[in-house]
């Protein structure tokens, strides 16, 4: 039946099934076939449309088939059908695995290249370190912030979904400001909303938005 459900991108190499005809003399035993079979049971050898017995009546040494018994002379009705295919190359093409072919949490980490082992395992820089006023957007989620000279950091409101997480690093010997114009920011373990945060000298500091409003800030901050 024809092939059901969304056609796979291939490159399909077959070839026919092999046959041989050969006649009888009554003292030859061996014929040559075109194609060495990988086994006795990989073909069907007819004598005057009898099929022989792949356990008796013959047996294979690469493409030589030797009958136990010479065929009668005058039979000309010898075949071979190679029952089992040639199969070439089968290629599934690169641009035909897409993310939706592939089951959820089938990849493991093991699975990775060492280069996105490394990435997993680390916090990437977003960018290079700031040294002017910046405001914290969507692209630096999961990364860390270098603050350099001159540097501050504004955190925005209604950007961000609960879960996201941004950290920052303070890489100058003066305290950094950290403006909260989110409509609530907590430092961790306090109760108080901040307007702005002060993160300290080489200080480290992750900020987790528990909703586009609402986020808390921990580390070396006050």
């Amino acid at each position: 039946m024809a092939y059901v459900g969304t056609p796979i991108d291939t490159t399909n190499q077959f070839q026919s099934l092999q046959g041989k005809r050969f006649s009888g003399d009554a003292s030859t035993t061996a014929f040559t076939l075109d194609v060495a079979p990988s086994s006795v049971f990989d073909i069907e050898v007819f004598v005057e449309n009898v099929r022989q017995d792949p356990n008796s009546a013959y047996s294979l040494s690469g493409t030589t088939l030797t009958f136990s018994a010479a065929p009668s002379s005058g039979t000309n009705n010898i075949y071979v059908i190679h029952q089992a295919k040639a199969v070439g190359t089968i290629e599934v093409l690169d641009s035909a695995i897409t993310t939706a072919k592939i089951n959820d949490n089938a990849v493991s980490f093991v699975k990775l290249d060492s280069t996105n082992q490394s990435f997993v395992k680390s916090i990437p820089q977003s960018g290079s370190a700031k040294t002017s006023s910046y405001t914290l957007t969507t692209s630096d989620i999961g990364s860390f912030i270098e603050v350099g000279s001159s540097g501050a950091i504004t955190i925005p409101n209604s950007t961000f979904s609960a879960g996201n997480a941004i950290s920052l690093f303070n890489n100058t010997t003066g305290n950094v400001t950290v403006t909260c114009s989110i409509t609530t920011a907590y430092i961790a373990g306090t109760n108080t909303d901040k307007s702005s945060v002060t993160l300290a000298t080489r200080g480290v500091a992750t900020i987790l938005f528990i909703s586009g409003t609402v986020c808390a800030i921990s580390g070396n901050v006050s």
